[in-house]
Protein backbone atom coordinates (compact mmCIF):
# COMPACT_ATOMS: atom_id res chain seq x y z
CA UNK A 1 0.00 0.00 0.00
CA UNK A 2 3.05 2.12 0.92
CA UNK A 3 4.68 1.79 -2.78
CA UNK A 4 1.00 2.58 -3.93
CA UNK A 5 0.94 5.67 -2.16
CA UNK A 6 4.25 6.99 -3.49
CA UNK A 7 3.25 5.95 -7.42
CA UNK A 8 0.33 8.47 -6.62
CA UNK A 9 2.28 11.47 -5.25
CA UNK A 10 5.89 11.02 -6.25
CA UNK A 11 6.37 14.54 -5.43
CA UNK A 12 3.91 14.54 -2.35
CA UNK A 13 0.31 15.51 -1.53
CA UNK A 14 -0.19 19.42 -1.53
CA UNK A 15 0.65 21.18 1.12
CA UNK A 16 -0.79 24.40 1.55
CA UNK A 17 1.54 27.29 2.74
CA UNK A 18 1.06 29.24 6.00
CA UNK A 19 1.81 32.31 3.90
CA UNK A 20 1.41 33.00 0.55
CA UNK A 21 4.34 35.61 -0.33
CA UNK A 22 4.99 37.37 -3.22
CA UNK A 23 8.14 35.46 -4.05
CA UNK A 24 5.56 32.53 -3.79
CA UNK A 25 2.94 33.49 -6.08
CA UNK A 26 5.69 34.52 -8.85
CA UNK A 27 7.28 30.93 -8.35
CA UNK A 28 3.81 29.39 -9.37
CA UNK A 29 2.48 31.46 -12.30
CA UNK A 30 6.68 31.16 -13.69
CA UNK A 31 5.40 26.76 -13.26
CA UNK A 32 2.20 27.74 -14.87
CA UNK A 33 3.78 29.48 -17.80
CA UNK A 34 7.04 26.79 -17.83
CA UNK A 35 4.48 23.40 -17.87
CA UNK A 36 4.06 23.67 -21.47
CA UNK A 37 7.82 23.56 -22.99
CA UNK A 38 8.51 21.10 -19.91
CA UNK A 39 5.25 18.85 -21.11
CA UNK A 40 6.70 19.02 -24.26
CA UNK A 41 10.38 17.98 -24.03
CA UNK A 42 9.03 15.31 -21.32
CA UNK A 43 7.27 13.66 -24.30
CA UNK A 44 8.82 14.26 -27.19
CA UNK A 45 9.68 11.31 -29.31
CA UNK A 46 7.60 8.97 -27.36
CA UNK A 47 5.95 6.36 -29.74
CA UNK A 48 1.92 5.98 -29.61
CA UNK A 49 2.81 2.34 -27.77
CA UNK A 50 4.73 4.37 -24.97
CA UNK A 51 2.02 6.94 -24.60
CA UNK A 52 -0.31 3.99 -23.89
CA UNK A 53 1.73 3.42 -21.10
CA UNK A 54 0.72 2.87 -17.10
CA UNK A 55 2.97 4.09 -14.71
CA UNK A 56 1.16 2.43 -11.87
CA UNK A 57 -1.62 -0.63 -11.59
CA UNK A 58 -4.74 0.94 -12.48
CA UNK A 59 -3.42 4.55 -13.62
CA UNK A 60 -3.86 6.14 -16.50
CA UNK A 61 -1.75 6.24 -19.65
CA UNK A 62 0.48 8.63 -20.43
CA UNK A 63 -1.56 10.00 -23.38
CA UNK A 64 -4.75 10.11 -20.78
CA UNK A 65 -2.65 12.43 -18.50
CA UNK A 66 -1.76 14.54 -21.09
CA UNK A 67 -5.39 15.01 -21.90
CA UNK A 68 -6.11 15.79 -18.53
CA UNK A 69 -3.87 18.51 -17.78
CA UNK A 70 -5.75 20.05 -21.32
CA UNK A 71 -8.79 19.68 -19.54
CA UNK A 72 -8.04 19.88 -15.79
CA UNK A 73 -6.00 23.64 -16.69
CA UNK A 74 -8.74 24.81 -18.66
CA UNK A 75 -11.12 24.05 -15.79
CA UNK A 76 -8.81 25.90 -13.57
CA UNK A 77 -8.72 28.36 -15.81
CA UNK A 78 -12.42 29.45 -16.30
CA UNK A 79 -13.38 28.94 -12.49
CA UNK A 80 -10.62 31.80 -11.61
CA UNK A 81 -12.17 33.67 -14.47
CA UNK A 82 -15.32 32.94 -12.75
CA UNK A 83 -14.49 34.19 -8.79
CA UNK A 84 -13.53 37.35 -10.85
CA UNK A 85 -16.06 37.93 -13.08
CA UNK A 86 -19.20 36.94 -10.50
CA UNK A 87 -19.90 37.28 -6.76
CA UNK A 88 -18.91 34.21 -5.16
CA UNK A 89 -19.80 31.94 -7.78
CA UNK A 90 -20.69 27.97 -7.76
CA UNK A 91 -18.59 26.19 -9.44
CA UNK A 92 -19.23 22.20 -10.84
CA UNK A 93 -16.96 19.59 -10.20
CA UNK A 94 -16.54 17.48 -13.20
CA UNK A 95 -15.68 13.30 -13.26
CA UNK A 96 -12.40 13.45 -14.27
CA UNK A 97 -11.88 9.66 -14.36
CA UNK A 98 -15.02 9.27 -16.79
CA UNK A 99 -13.15 12.68 -19.03
CA UNK A 100 -10.41 9.83 -19.18
CA UNK A 101 -12.24 6.96 -20.88
CA UNK A 102 -14.22 9.21 -23.08
CA UNK A 103 -13.11 7.96 -26.47
CA UNK A 104 -10.82 11.91 -27.02
CA UNK A 105 -9.01 11.35 -23.97
CA UNK A 106 -7.85 7.69 -24.94
CA UNK A 107 -7.35 7.59 -29.09
CA UNK A 108 -7.36 11.64 -30.03
CA UNK A 109 -3.47 12.59 -30.70
CA UNK A 110 -1.66 14.65 -27.32
CA UNK A 111 -0.96 17.27 -30.79
CA UNK A 112 -4.03 18.96 -29.93
CA UNK A 113 -4.30 18.84 -26.36
CA UNK A 114 -0.53 20.07 -26.11
CA UNK A 115 -1.67 23.16 -28.38
CA UNK A 116 -4.54 23.94 -25.93
CA UNK A 117 -1.96 23.59 -23.03
CA UNK A 118 0.43 26.50 -25.06
CA UNK A 119 -2.42 28.75 -25.78
CA UNK A 120 -4.11 28.00 -22.51
CA UNK A 121 -1.19 28.62 -20.34
CA UNK A 122 -0.24 32.09 -22.44
CA UNK A 123 -3.28 33.26 -21.80
CA UNK A 124 -3.49 32.18 -18.07
CA UNK A 125 -0.22 33.74 -17.37
CA UNK A 126 -1.32 37.12 -18.67
CA UNK A 127 -4.36 37.03 -16.80
CA UNK A 128 -2.43 35.69 -13.02
CA UNK A 129 0.91 38.50 -13.67
CA UNK A 130 -2.41 41.43 -13.76
CA UNK A 131 -3.67 40.20 -10.46
CA UNK A 132 -2.98 42.41 -7.29
CA UNK A 133 -2.64 41.51 -3.79
CA UNK A 134 -6.44 42.91 -3.31
CA UNK A 135 -8.13 40.09 -6.18
CA UNK A 136 -6.66 37.19 -4.27
CA UNK A 137 -9.76 37.77 -1.76
CA UNK A 138 -11.72 36.55 -4.79
CA UNK A 139 -13.48 33.29 -4.01
CA UNK A 140 -15.82 30.72 -5.22
CA UNK A 141 -17.21 28.04 -3.83
CA UNK A 142 -16.92 24.24 -5.26
CA UNK A 143 -20.51 22.64 -5.53
CA UNK A 144 -19.55 19.09 -4.08
CA UNK A 145 -18.26 21.45 -0.77
CA UNK A 146 -20.81 23.44 -0.49
CA UNK A 147 -22.10 23.80 3.32
CA UNK A 148 -18.37 23.02 4.50
CA UNK A 149 -16.10 25.26 6.01
CA UNK A 150 -13.37 24.39 3.60
CA UNK A 151 -15.81 25.06 0.43
CA UNK A 152 -14.52 28.99 -0.16
CA UNK A 153 -11.39 28.51 -2.37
Amino acid sequence: METIEILKYPIGKFQKPPVISHDLYSNWIKEIECFPVKLQNLISGLTDNQLMYRYRPDSWTIKQIIHHCADSHMHAYIRIKLAFTEILPVINPYNEAQWAQLFDGNNDSVAASILIIKGLHQRWVTFLKTITPNDLCKAYYHKKCLGRDDAHV
